[in-house]
């Protein structure tokens, strides 16, 4: 079939210049080989052992956490490769995000899986309306990180490595451990139990509305730990610019390395001017959902160390951009959540990252990745390294299915 018509040029979402033609799928040139021929949606929800509460459950802004909802996406190509993506959602929006995939999801059918920066700009002009971050991205993510799942296991390579690593392991610390609902001698045991797991630092989460209950749980760990052991604390953005600077300075003697979201994820002005006054780095950015949000971040300087998350700034395609940035503004990167597909992007990103250890998704998968001398390991399997586990099967409440198999 010859497709004759000509693309009209107009402008691409996030400021990219492009041709695009709605038929594009049917008009691949000679360099296309393969092409998209089925896609599968899953909407997945996942309950949590334990209620979890941060600083936002007891400033009484949300409730506790008891589940997250996932969106899987699986797609086949002609050829039979597979890939595998899914983004995520806690306490509430994981219902929206598979709506909206259902609704652009039969876009890419046709489509060449390696042309994933034109499909990105694609599934974004399908949901122009509803905007470039929030649900709309976070749906198109869990595509886009399947794309690049399938790229990797075309190549019989693990992601990081058909990115292009500068470490097959990077430092990993354990966040779920430390959450607030966790007596002391409980989140010193999980410390404990980390550490002895090859886990290299800790997180604990402040943030408390007594200030006093802060610095006894800190100063517990620290003790507990020794000074060597690196300590990060995360407020989940519950305090105001005042306490957030008192509450700095005060725990300036812990030696911590990093403070996070002392204040609103928005403030970019307040978290600069901690940024600039404390000796303690300032990490932040896990609760935006777009690469404009974070270059504001990095454009007021706001963060030593910078957090995004590849699910909710919309995959691996808007992840990579604002990596180049980040680096070129000299930053530290620590990506939020999701190890099993940040573990990659970190091993790929040229400064020395962290990435944040959560076993909470060890039971939707087959797989395990490993931790050893503080650091957590490339998997050596071809993309993600990720199959779903009969477990993530049986949670599995809805799925709907585009093309042929």
């Amino acid at each position: 079939m010859t497709i004759t018509d000509t693309p009209a040029k107009d402008t691409a979402p996030d400021g990219l210049n492009s041709f695009y033609n709605p038929l594009s799928a049917l008009s691949g040139g000679v360099a296309t080989t393969d092409r998209i021929r089925h896609v599968k949606l899953s909407a997945l929800t996942l309950p949590l052992d334990t209620p979890i509460s941060d600083a936002k459950v007891l400033t009484g802004r949300q409730k506790p956490m008891t589940e997250i909802a996932f969106l899987f996406v699986e797609i086949l190509t002609e050829n039979g490769h597979s890939g595998i993506g899914f983004s995520y959602s806690k306490r509430a929006g994981g219902p929206a995000q598979y709506a909206h995939a259902k609704e652009i999801a039969d876009n890419i059918i046709g489509e060449d899986p390696s042309d994933i920066g034109r499909i990105y700009t694609k599934l974004l002009w399908a949901g122009a309306s509803v905007g470039r971050s929030g649900v709309a991205t976070q749906a198109i993510a869990a595509i886009d990180i399947a794309l690049y799942d399938l790229k990797a296991k075309r190549a019989d390579l693990p992601l990081a490595k058909l990115l292009g690593a500068y470490r097959d392991s990077v430092q990993t610390y354990n966040t779920s451990g430390g959450f607030l609902q966790a007596p002391i001698d409980q989140v010193k045991e999980r410390a404990s139990q980390s550490l002895a797991d090859g886990i290299g630092g800790i997180k604990i989460k402040v943030g408390h509305p007594d200030s006093k209950v802060d610095i006894a749980r800190l100063t517990a760990v620290r003790e507990h730990l020794g000074d060597d052991v690196p300590l990060m604390v995360d407020a989940n953005q519950q305090w105001d610019r005042p306490t957030a600077m008192r509450m700095g300075r005060i725990m300036e003697k812990f030696n911590l390395v990093w403070i996070e979201e002392p204040l609103d994820a928005y403030d970019a002005e307040g978290h600069a001017q901690l940024a600039s006054a404390l000796d303690t780095s300032i990490a932040t950015g896990e609760m935006l959902s777009s690469v404009a949000e974070h270059i504001n971040l990095i454009e007021h300087r706001s963060a030593d160390i910078i957090q995004p998350d590849a699910p909710r700034i919309g995959g691996i395609t808007p992840f990579l951009r604002l990596a180049a940035m980040a680096d070129q503004a000299g930053l530290q990167l620590a990506p939020h959540f999701a190890m099993e597909i940040h573990v990659h992007l970190a091993a790929a990103y040229p400064r020395e990252p962290w990435v944040e250890h959560f076993e909470w998704l060890n039971p939707l998968f087959n797989e395990r990745l490993e931790t050893s001398n503080g650091r957590m390991l490339i998997p050596n399997r071809p993309g993600l390294g990720i199959t779903l586990s009969d477990q993530a099967l049986a949670w599995v409440s809805d799925t709907v299915e585009f093309g042929t198999k």
